[in-house]
């Protein structure tokens, strides 16, 4: 690797990565790829949609010889706002294809016609449900409708299918679906030897599935119109696994920096998940409502300095592992309860 600009990468073979900030984020950054394709340069993630941070990856781009104007394609990982944020500008600049998985596209799509107030009125019965106090759900109820961040995402126009080859010239990178983080969310299989000679099967653009140091976020997948009953963290472990069979020499995740070892680093991550639900379990030895597990649940601070929105993420993940609880026969809802409970079986 060697460093083009103080947020410019280039990992060799043809690819390059650029820092994108994410304002009043403590994740930092976004780590854009630029692919080097015969039809030109194709961005893997584009980064939040903030003047700033369109700057930097307009700088990143000077930096690497081209620009938003010389964009060929936009590969999506997953449609969070920190990844897909600015892919309308770059479109708009370039005329360039945007590709996502369909269930992340349907949820841009949804995102878009949905009203904000819409989706303030669906979390706040969500969390009344799950057992929040009035004290959180105070400021739901009196909320404001207004515009909200990645709530004007860009529409995709070209479909990432699982298994094939995407149309980048002179290139192989083959997607593979890795459902959890978001039920869209792609990893990028780079099928070409390593330019360092690194033992393993190519590289991997990991997005958020597979980060060094960082367990992604696992909550639930969020429809107002959808009823359906999933299991985020079920499909997140399967496609962890799915991952560490690939043996990637290098993976390219979309934070913090790149590393090897993937098989290593899933094996972490799925003691880590299998911890954190026999420890849930314990807590279950009475009755709990969603929230009460997430106050319970160990973080990376206490539950006391935790920020209101993050709070609302933490009862979400609570809810993903409860679910998969359920789903192993390791804990049930007590019938009858309102706001529901779960209790260990």
């Amino acid at each position: 690797m060697a460093q083009v600009s103080p947020q410019v990468t280039d990992h060799g073979g043809g690819v390059r990565s650029i820092r994108v900030p994410i304002p009043d984020n403590p994740l930092g950054y976004t780590l854009v790829y630029v692919v080097d394709t015969d039809g030109g340069p194709v961005l893997v993630d584009t980064g939040w949609d903030d003047p700033a941070s369109w700057d930097t990856l307009t700088a990143g781009l000077a930096a690497c010889g081209t620009s938003p104007a010389g964009i060929h394609g936009v590969v999506i990982t997953h449609h969070h706002p920190d990844h897909h944020g600015l892919s309308g500008q770059v479109r708009d600049a370039s005329g360039a294809w945007i590709a996502m998985h369909a269930a992340d596209a349907a949820i841009v799509r949804r995102t878009g016609e949905t009203r904000p107030e819409r989706w303030f009125a669906y979390m706040t019965a969500k969390l009344e449900a799950a057992g929040a106090p009035e004290d959180h759900l105070a400021p739901l109820r009196a909320a404001r409708p207004r515009r909200l961040p990645g709530f004007s995402p860009a529409v995709p126009d070209r479909e990432i299918v699982p298994g094939d080859l995407l149309p980048l010239p002179g290139r192989r990178l083959r997607a593979i679906w890795t459902p959890g983080h978001t039920p869209g969310h792609v990893c990028l299989h780079l099928e070409e030897q390593h330019p360092a000679q690194l033992p393993g099967h190519g590289r991997l653009f990991s997005g958020d599935h597979l980060l060094p140091e960082i367990t992604p976020h696992i909550g639930l997948y969020e429809d107002p119109d959808d009823a359906t009953v999933t299991d985020p963290l079920g499909d997140y472990l399967d496609s962890l696994e799915r991952v560490g069979r690939l043996a990637p020499a290098e993976i390219l995740p979309a934070h913090q920096y790149v590393f090897t070892d993937a098989p290593a680093r899933v094996r972490e991550l799925l003691t880590h998940h299998e911890e954190r639900l026999d420890g849930l379990r314990m807590l279950l030895v009475e009755p709990l409502t969603p929230w009460q597990v997430a106050e319970r649940m160990e973080w990376n601070r206490p539950w006391s300095e935790i920020p209101y929105g993050s709070r609302n993420i933490a009862v979400s993940e609570a809810e993903a592992h409860l679910r998969r609880l359920v789903k192993l026969g390791r804990a049930e809802a007590v019938a009858g309860s309102e706001p529901v409970t779960y209790v260990a079986v």
